[in-house]
């Protein structure tokens, strides 16, 4: 059946146009919403009965290198520029072949839809043209939809960060656009940029250009960490060579150290801001970049990024940013000699950063971030009459606060079911599991990390 009503719930479309709608059905037609209100009806329709539940958007996680899945639990301890960069850039993801990307992205991109997202994007390290090929075909076996972001290979660390006058792989990334991405509705391309924090002046500038020409967006690690002098004279050095090509195409992952004047002639061009909190903080990259964007009169988006040492969970970003923002814009007040009396950043606002605004992030708004008629229909439904979720006073407040992946009951992507009454409905969850673990178990023996 192309046609689908998810009946007589309480629907949150963070759509200000439509609002939220008590015991109202969402009538989804070819994967678009068609119709949001009361007693809709449609011949030969499957029906969700969506009683005692919450509908909304699915989530959309701006930020995450997906083919790290099956290292989960080895870098809960790591520092940034202590083991990371040593022991995942320098060694494990050399170790990768094309199927460990395979299993890794197929299991982290089942984890999102468990989890509540339906939108990714993938942040990739393929060491050949197979494995991005094996990438991408884990995100179609999946059917999440992502963007699949081409960054510098893994198999050579020297080569390709610290100064690198390398480009990307321009030929490995138009075949993979042309054969695999390009005609897939749920599938669109970014290109990994390092930015002047990892390359030369003149090969970030390149990258970007190619991007461009691609139609790509271009996501940059950036501002992450007070570089030593052993990279590149020590000191943080801004957007530098690409300041002037900044755009609503160019999105930055973390930039915690950006002065906020960086920050604001960033958002002053459109440039998008993901911030990923919980890594963030474990890993020393500095205070997450939150104020800083709202202060400019701009919007973050959340990512969980390194999912070899957290959960995939967006919800805990959600959480944990808002929590976070909220405690120093309550430290300016107290320092003020005076009491805090209002919370600024509210449950809605973090909600939105976990949909809308990595829907805009991506370049998708016009799609995906909210319910809303002519959108896609890419949905999730919370159980709101569980024993730990009951009673929703405020159904924004039950997502944020109260909800976790087990309260997920049902998730849609393009308007088809993939999960249904809690569990997934891909056989690749118990078909590819026991070779899943194999890989982890792999890569971690031969890369000789010491647990």
């Amino acid at each position: 059946m192309t046609e689908k009503i998810i009946r007589n719930g309480t629907v949150v479309s963070l759509d200000p146009d439509v609002g939220t709608l008590e015991e109202a059905d969402v009538r989804i037609d070819g994967g678009e919403i068609v119709e949001i209100g009361h007693g809709l009806t449609a011949s030969n329709a499957e029906v969700i009965d969506a009683s005692d539940q919450i509908v909304l958007p699915g989530f959309v996680d701006s930020h995450i290198h997906l083919a790290q899945t099956q290292v989960r639990g080895i870098a809960g301890d790591w520092s940034l520029m202590g083991e990371y960069f040593d022991h995942m850039l320098g060694n494990i993801t050399g170790l990768y072949r094309p199927e460990d990307m395979y299993l890794g992205g197929l299991f982290g991109a089942l984890e999102k839809l468990h989890t509540g997202t339906t939108t990714a994007l993938d942040w990739s390290y393929p060491n050949t043209l197979e494995h991005g090929e094996r990438a991408l075909d884990a995100l179609k076996d999946v059917g999440l939809r992502a963007v699949y972001t081409y960054g510098p290979p893994g198999d050579d660390a020297a080569k390709w960060w610290f100064e690198s006058d390398v480009g990307l792989p321009e030929a490995n990334i138009r075949e993979l656009h042309e054969e695999k991405i390009r005609d897939d509705d749920l599938l669109s391309l970014a290109l990994g940029l390092r930015g002047p924090d990892f390359c030369t002046d003149e090969t970030a500038r390149r990258d970007l250009e190619l991007a461009r020409e691609l139609g790509a967006l271009s996501t940059v690690h950036m501002g992450a960490a007070l570089w030593p002098s052993s990279v590149y004279g020590g000191g943080y050095q801004g957007f530098g060579a690409i300041k002037d090509m900044l755009g609503p195409d160019v999105n930055v992952a973390h930039a915690n150290h950006f002065a906020q004047d960086d920050v604001q002639h960033a958002v002053d061009q459109g440039v998008s801001f993901s911030s990923t909190p919980e890594v963030e903080m474990q890993m020393g990259h500095g205070i997450p970049v939150t104020k800083k964007v709202l202060d400019a009169g701009g919007r973050v988006s959340w990512g969980v990024d390194v999912c070899s040492n957290i959960s995939g969970d967006m919800g805990s970003q959600m959480r944990i940013g808002m929590q976070v923002q909220r405690m120093f814009e309550n430290q300016e007040v107290l320092e003020s000699d005076e009491e805090v009396t209002a919370v600024q950043t509210t449950a809605r606002d973090t909600l939105e950063f976990a949909t809308i605004e990595g829907a805009k992030a991506l370049n998708m708004e016009d799609e995906i971030g909210t319910l809303t008629p002519g959108k896609r229909a890419d949905i999730i439904l919370i159980d709101a009459n569980d024993f730990t979720t009951a009673p929703s006073h405020s159904p924004i407040q039950t997502v944020v606060f109260q909800s976790d992946p087990s309260h997920i009951s049902t998730v849609l992507v393009d308007g088809d079911v993939v999960k249904r009454d809690g569990e997934l409905l891909n056989p690749a969850v118990r078909e590819e599991f026991d070779r899943f673990v194999d890989s982890g178990r792999r890569l971690i023996d031969e890369a000789g990390i010491d647990l």
